[in-house]
C-alpha cells in the first residue's frame, strides 16, 4: 500500500509518542498500585500528598494515552490503511475488526473510567478507589493495542523493526 509521506511521518512520530505514553504510564502504575487501591487510601489523599501527586500522574497518564491512541493515532492509521474515517464509535468498531483494540464496548468503557475518575477524585473515595483499581486492571489492554497497531505499522514497512 502507498502512503504518502507526511501521513506516513506523522504515523512514526504518533507511534513514538505512543511508546512513551505507555512507558510513563506503567512506570506510575507500578508505583501506585504495589498494593490495592483501597477506599481508606483515597479518602488519606488530602494528607498524602505524594500519593495524591503519584495517583494525579496516573489519571492523566491513562487519559493522556487513550487519548492519544483513541483520537490521534487510530484516525490516522485508518485512515493510511485506506479505511473511510467515521464517527469515533465507528472507528473503534472498524479498529476491533482489524484487531487492534480488543473490544469498542471495552474501549468506551475505559473512556467512561477515565471521565470517573477525573470528576470523583476528590468527593467520593469509595468509588475513586473503584475506579482507579478498574482503571490499574485496563492498563495491559492500553499496553496491548500499542503493541497492536506498532506491529502491524513494522509489518507493513512504515515503522522500524
Amino acid at each position: 500500500m502507498n502512503i504518502d509521506p507526511e501521513q506516513l511521518e506523522r504515523l512514526r512520530f504518533l507511534g513514538r509518542v505512543v511508546q512513551r505514553e505507555r512507558q510513563h504510564l506503567e512506570t506510575t502504575d507500578q508505583r501506585v498500585f504495589s498494593e490495592p487501591f483501597t477506599p481508606a487510601r483515597a479518602g488519606a489523599l488530602a494528607d498524602n500528598v505524594d500519593e495524591a501527586e503519584r495517583v494525579e500522574a496516573f489519571v492523566s497518564r491513562f487519559g493522556r494515552l487513550q487519548d492519544t491512541l483513541g483520537d490521534k493515532l487510530l484516525p490516522v492509521y485508518l485512515e493510511a490503511l485506506g479505511e473511510r474515517l467515521g464517527a469515533a464509535i465507528d472507528n473503534l468498531d472498524r479498529a476491533e475488526k482489524l484487531g487492534l483494540i480488543p473490544s469498542s464496548d471495552e474501549w468506551l468503557a475505559m473512556r467512561k473510567l477515565r471521565n470517573q475518575m477525573v470528576h470523583e477524585y476528590i468527593e467520593a473515595p469509595t468509588t475513586l478507589a473503584d475506579a482507579l483499581q478498574a482503571g490499574h486492571e485496563f492498563v495491559p489492554t492500553l499496553s496491548a493495542v500499542v503493541d497492536n497497531i506498532l506491529a502491524d505499522m513494522r509489518a507493513r514497512g512504515w515503522a522500524a523493526a
